[in-house]
């Protein structure tokens, strides 16, 4: 057997939220499906990582030195950013710490189908694209992220993939898992519904608005179709739950609403998601396990790295912060109508996207034999 690969991958993965961790699946599925790898993960939770996703080595990032970062990063073939929303203003000196050590050891680095913004601060534009501009190959997941790297100085080209999430392949969870979260249906439909927390990721966002917006869309959907509520917490660890229940708490309709509480994997949640007719979501890999699934879905996008995913399926969205209740409620109303051309347009649009998801790992495949190479 050839010698394996050394790949480090650093993101946001350590368990605390599915759709980073659906990110991380896709990524190592692909490489290992390509060339025996030997993987470090870079992981604010190693336990956590060296379980979910059984990987060779996983350090704890944020509590490492400079010098034990310097030393797992020192014998690596290929260090791999991302994927997934990780250059913003308050995290950007955070991740690219490695990809500095990476660059003065002389290992390749691969910009891995991120997002970046909001970057305001002139300080993280500089960094960014200091440390892009000595990358090998970057890539981002969304033309938003591409204009935004461009206008910072990033000469690097640019390439606009895909995702990795859109990879994730369905785990088994169980034919009575919903029986299991609290009991059968009570009505007709069966919407799944995703919130998020305000934070540094999405600063913009007003809570008591959106809080309200969505107990609205859910007090109609229980009176108007006959449906019960389903909330997916995509961070169970964090304030997903407590953004769920609150918006419950101003709804009319609260017993007709359900907040999930089982632990489920990326792959497990995403055959959970099946089980709706409809979803209604904020959270990206909510929309994107929606998609994979061909649920029909009305997205409240709160930032780019969701309109750059709604646009390649051809359904814009105006922001969450932009809209009203009634509006809303419309759109909603609508879209219940054409389901099923919605679930024709996610059809049509979706291999595209996952093609394009693939370009990636052969940017890895190309750099780590190109190391291989030349040693």
């Amino acid at each position: 057997m050839d010698k394996p690969y050394r790949v480090g991958i650093s993101g946001s993965y350590g368990g605390l939220n599915l759709g980073d961790e659906a990110i991380l699946e896709g990524i190592l599925s692909q490489l290992r499906a390509s060339l025996p790898v030997e993987v470090t993960v870079f992981s604010r939770d190693p336990d956590d990582t060296l379980n979910r996703h059984g990987v060779e080595h996983a350090v704890p990032v944020r509590d490492l030195s400079r010098d034990e970062a310097r030393r797992a990063i020192a014998g690596l073939d290929l260090f791999i950013l991302g994927g997934g929303g990780i250059l913003f203003d308050s995290e950007v000196s955070i991740y690219l710490r490695e990809v500095m050590l990476a660059h003065e050891e002389g290992v390749p680095v691969l910009v891995y189908a991120i997002s970046a913004g909001p970057l305001e601060r002139p300080e993280s534009g500089a960094a960014v694209k200091e440390a892009l501009n000595r990358a090998a190959i970057v890539s981002v997941r969304d033309r938003g992220s591409q204009h935004l790297l461009e206008s910072l100085g990033v000469q690097q080209e640019i390439h606009v993939t895909a995702d990795p999430a859109l990879l994730l392949e369905p785990q088994p969870i169980g034919e009575d898992a919903l029986e299991r979260e609290g009991g059968e249906r009570q009505g007709k439909w069966l919407i799944g519904m995703s919130v998020r927390e305000p934070g540094v990721a999405a600063p913009d966002l007003e809570p008591d608005h959106y809080h309200a917006l969505l107990a609205n869309a859910g007090d109609f959907l229980v009176e108007r179709f006959d449906a019960d509520l389903v909330f997916v917490p995509m961070e169970s660890r964090m304030q997903d739950l407590q953004q769920s229940h609150a918006v419950m708490s101003k709804m009319a309709n609260p017993h007709r609403a359900r907040v999930l509480k089982g632990r489920y994997t990326s792959g497990q949640m995403l055959t959970f998601v099946r089980q709706f007719d409809f979803a209604v979501g904020m959270r990206l890999h909510f929309l994107v396990f929606a998609a994979l699934q061909r649920v029909p879905f009305v997205a409240l996008p709160y930032g780019g790295k969701v309109d750059g995913f709604l646009e390649d399926l051809q359904m814009p969205a105006p922001r969450v912060q932009r809209v009203n209740a009634g509006q809303l409620i419309a759109h909603l109303d609508r879209s219940l109508d054409t389901r099923r051309d919605l679930q024709a347009r996610i059809g049509e649009q979706l291999p595209a996207l996952i093609e394009r998801a693939k370009l990636t790992n052969r940017f890895a495949v190309q750099l780590l034999q190109g190391t291989r190479a030349r040693s």
